[in-house]
């Protein structure tokens, strides 16, 4: 998994009484790879985020998945 800033990073939903998360990347490694820094879109927290097999990015320049 590859990120840049500004890219979207999805995490599914693991269960039906749960919702999918949506965060905006701020940092990124290097290279692009984990651990990112995003703030989620619903209450602006940041977090350090090492995802899952649950989550994947899209990126915000045309709106294609990035894996």
């Amino acid at each position: 998994m590859r990120a840049r800033v500004g890219d979207l990073l999805v995490v599914e939903a693991p269960r039906a009484e749960t919702r999918r998360r949506t965060a905006v990347v701020v940092e990124v490694g290097g290279d692009g790879a984990p651990p990112y820094r995003v703030r989620w879109t619903d209450d602006g927290h940041e977090a350090l985020v090492y995802p899952g097999t649950d989550a994947h990015v899209e990126s915000r320049r045309g709106h294609e998945a990035v894996t």
